[in-house]
């Protein structure tokens, strides 16, 4: 049913948001240990979650070229130096902002569909997603390929952020008992068509004299419909 399924991505949820939430606290806790009485004191308030929170509003407002670490540090009123109590440098930080935008994105879908199943569960998850790209321009390109790390490793963090997000849609879409062995056709379907959506949207493609609700609202009809035939293979 659905609290089984739901029990995997919930989880997930808590436990990435409490080991991120953990790190953080570790990172300010090692920061304190550390200053002597000479040392120069960091601005009240100034976290790695700050750091990155602001880091995260200058890419939704003027995007992620704009973002640098003299920008970041006049804007937070801090020395640049100060901010590498909390990133490692440029790199990091815009991986950090990254695993962040994942993260929302996740929380948000999460939200929307608890509780529901079927269309009603479709619906939610699709109006949450195209939300989500609507109020975060910068963050949403940053959840749909992983940043590139130095090395060409991936970053476990963005990985299970990006997995819960799978996870999400997956429980999402049980209610319509498509077979285990196309549920990832369902979950590629399904993501590949609000993507798709919603990117031409955001980049205002989308120019012809005609309510875009109405498109998207037959798009999710016509992904209900297709749902519906894959459970019936």
């Amino acid at each position: 049913g659905m609290s089984r399924c739901w029990s995997v991505p919930t989880s997930s949820g808590r436990a990435w948001l409490t080991s991120s939430g953990v790190s953080s606290l570790a990172t300010l806790r090692r920061g304190q240990r550390g200053r002597g009485k000479g040392s120069e004191m960091p601005r009240a308030g100034l976290s790695a979650e700050r750091v990155v929170e602001r880091a995260a509003q200058i890419v939704d407002v003027d995007g992620l070229e704009a973002l640098s670490l003299s920008r970041l540090a006049a804007d937070l009123g801090v020395a640049p130096p100060s901010l590498y109590k909390h990133v490692a440098g440029m790199s990091d930080l815009v991986q950090q902002v990254s695993v962040r935008a994942v993260g929302e994105l996740a929380d948000r879908l999460a939200v929307s569909v608890m509780g529901r199943a079927g269309h009603d569960a479709l619906r939610a998850l699709a109006e949450a997603y195209r939300a989500f790209a609507h109020e975060h321009p910068g963050l949403y390109p940053m959840t749909q390929a992983p940043v590139e790390m130095p090395g060409g490793e991936s970053d476990p963090m963005r990985s299970m952020a990006a997995r819960r997000t799978v996870d999400i849609v997956t429980a999402a879409l049980a209610g319509y008992g498509i077979p285990d062995e196309r549920v990832v056709d369902a979950v590629r379907m399904t993501r590949a068509s609000l993507h798709g959506f919603v990117d031409i949207e955001v980049r205002g493609g989308f120019a012809m004299d005609a309510p875009i609700d109405v498109s998207f609202a037959m798009l999710v009809d016509s992904l209900d419909v297709a749902l519906v035939a894959l459970a019936g293979q």
